[in-house]
């Protein structure tokens, strides 16, 4: 009997050995997995994940599990966390390090007093930097205690293959190892959408914002060029710099149906590949009505939203 025992130890010991051998992680298998039901050939970028919000199937899917730069797709977190914050209507003095960014800023100078609210409409929609940077230092005491805060929100939402370094997308130098993927980003759209005050800011086309020592006024249009182009484009926000590449998350309503793309390091016009992609969705027959906020709402629940709040 003891001879048996031993005996069956000893191939359970092998069978667990062959089945290590040709095992594939949790992650990787995951990673691997590729959807396609719109029935697309190649597409010229390194990761995407399109899918009608709150519900669990995806239409389209490639490399959504590879770690990339979302560049300022990141602003999408950092605003979110000004939005919860609770202190929207404060006065922020712009910082020093705050005005010491490029390419995209509003052009704020050290000492400007500006509404958190309207330094969200700046960093969603101009995508400026300085915004992002004065959100964070005004909210974090620093960009360092900012990241994380950030990196705790992440966490909180389920993204636990992303890390961020600063509020703005930053990848390079100081800032290296930013890094997320599309399935995490695509998390992150999802709980974003579900905050109306987030939902009317991302389809804002014009902002104006005061600086309120001065009432210098600064005006300025999205970076979405999709809220012109694309009748059923509702946001929600760009992203682009040399290592990530040209990245976008766009989403669209149409006949109810509620839909919304990620994709990073596009190598093609990622306007008309996010125009194509969508309307291939679009004619796929509808999951029925969904959970969020309707198409008929529009624009006008938008405006609605930010006078309430008294934001506009």
């Amino acid at each position: 009997m003891n001879t048996k025992r031993a005996f069956d130890r000893r191939l359970c010991g092998l069978v667990l050995v062959i089945c290590s051998l040709f095992a594939v992680p949790a992650s990787a298998a995951h990673q691997q997995r590729e959807w396609n039901i719109l029935r697309v050939g190649e597409l010229e970028l390194s990761s995407c994940v399109l899918k009608d919000i709150g519900r669990s199937d995806i239409l389209l899917a490639r490399n959504m599990e590879q770690s990339l730069q979302p560049a300022s797709l990141t602003k999408i977190l950092t605003c979110m966390i000004a939005i919860e914050s609770g202190h929207l209507g404060e006065r922020v003095v712009i910082p020093g390090a705050a005005t010491q960014v490029e390419p995209s800023r509003l052009g704020l100078k050290a000492g400007d007093e500006v509404r958190l609210i309207d330094l969200v409409k700046a960093a969603m929609v101009k995508s400026a930097n300085d915004a992002a940077f004065a959100i964070a230092i005004h909210l974090g005491g620093s960009i360092e205690g900012f990241a994380r805060i950030m990196n705790s929100k992440a966490r909180s939402i389920g993204m636990l293959n992303s890390r961020f370094t600063n509020p703005a997308g930053y990848d390079t130098d100081a800032y290296a190892g930013h890094r997320s993927t599309a399935s995490d980003l695509l998390l992150l759209t999802e709980y974003a959408v579900r905050n109306d005050m987030f939902n009317a800011i991302a389809r804002l086309d014009r902002v104006e914002i005061t600086e309120q020592r001065s009432g210098t006024v600064y005006a300025f249009r999205t970076s979405n060029k999709l809220l012109r182009t694309y009748p059923y484009a509702v946001g929600i926000k760009t992203g682009y710099t040399m290592k990530a590449g040209k990245c976008l998350i766009a989403r669209a309503t149409r006949n109810g149906r509620d839909l919304v793309l990620v994709m990073l390091d596009v190598h093609a016009n990622r306007w008309a590949l996010a125009e194509m992609l969508f309307d291939k969705a679009f004619a796929l027959p509808s999951p029925g009505a969904v959970p969020y906020e309707a198409e008929a709402r529009g624009r006008e629940r938008s405006s609605f939203i930010l006078k309430g709040a008294g934001v506009l």
